[in-house]
């Protein structure tokens, strides 16, 4: 028997539960994984409400992209993995028949990579999720160069850490948006070039302001709400939004006036074309190896909470908006 965490019926951190299934080997084209911890994600939250856009939970559902593990047995179809190998998950399953919040995982093969060497067991729960999210969006699809102009709302999470990570490493400038000043030098110590604190500076005029007038070249957006019309005012001509997300539960009123008169482009992103395709997840996995290796990439967490017991409140430090990078729920020590 293996412990897993699985809800039946949506709701507040509490519907969340420890059960007990019976722990069966995996299928041709699966691997599964001894789980040593588990990192975070926004989504998982919106899925345990039943907000998440992408999938609904099909009850009793499990949950959880991102684990790192150990692999303890590989299904007969699957190749590049073999048993004793450290892995992590990105997100390519169904949550609620793969998701990995648990001691033991099975997930499909095309879902699990290689961990980058050097990295303790939670900071190989940080990277997958948010550097192959932050890759797509800003390498694959945003193409930036030098010359770039990058704004990134909720720059404090670990897509957006991964993203002025990303930014620094490809010569471009960081512009990091949060709601508070109390994150401020947090954000400059992580390699922002510029903070605009939303809460305290309008963010069209600081973002102008910082860009010496010539206005943002590619905003990575997983807010939306009030501030997409506002980045769309901030914009250079030409520009390209990447919305990958819809934090802000708010109306977005869509900003035509902007968008006709500068030629942007609107673009909405996910991750799961960049993990799904086999040739694009191959260049994100050696571009995140690599920055690894030389330093430039360095997944950052926020918090570590012990035991599968945790997981609620782990759930719950993410919705207050505190963490500064990813938070990881250790399973095994």
């Amino acid at each position: 028997m293996a412990r897993i965490v699985r809800f039946h019926e949506f709701g507040d951190a509490p519907v969340l539960r420890i059960e007990e299934v019976p722990d069966q080997p995996p299928a041709a084209d699966e691997v599964q994984l001894a789980v040593e911890a588990i990192g975070l994600n926004r989504s998982e939250v919106l899925f345990r409400q039943g907000h998440y856009p992408l999938q609904r939970a099909q009850f009793p559902s499990r949950i959880g992209y991102e684990a790192a593990g150990v692999v303890t047995a590989v299904g007969d179809r699957v190749t590049g993995v073999k048993v004793g190998d450290h892995v992590g998950t990105v997100p390519a399953f169904n949550l609620s028949r793969y998701g990995v919040y648990g001691e033991v995982a099975t997930v499909p093969g095309s879902a699990v990579a290689l961990s980058p060497p050097g990295l303790n067991a939670a900071q190989r729960a940080a990277v997958w999720a948010a550097y192959a999210t932050a890759y797509g969006g800003l390498i694959d699809v945003g193409r930036i160069d030098s010359t770039s102009r990058v704004v990134i709302p909720a720059a404090s999470s670990s897509v957006g850490i991964a993203a002025i990570q990303i930014c620094r490493a490809e010569g471009a400038q960081a512009i990091a948006l949060t709601r508070t000043a109390a994150k401020r030098e947090a954000l400059l110590a992580l390699g922002a070039h510029h903070v605009v604190v939303t809460d305290e500076e309008d963010p069209v005029e600081r973002i102008r302001d910082v860009t010496d007038g010539a206005g943002l070249t590619l905003a990575f957006d997983p807010v939306v709400g009030p501030l997409f019309e506002q980045l769309a005012r901030a914009s250079a001509p030409g520009a390209t939004l990447v919305v990958y997300g819809g934090l802000d539960q708010r109306e977005a009123v869509f900003p035509r006036g902007p968008v006709l008169g500068k030629n942007l482009w609107v673009r909405g992103y996910t991750v799961f074309p960049t993990v799904s395709d086999p040739a694009t997840f191959r260049r994100a996995q050696d571009y995140i190896w690599g920055g690894v290796h030389r330093g430039t990439l360095n997944p950052v967490v926020a918090r570590e909470f012990h035991g599968l017991e945790q997981i609620g409140a782990a759930q719950d430090y993410m919705e207050s908006n505190a963490q500064i990078g990813k938070i990881v729920v250790r399973v095994a020590s």
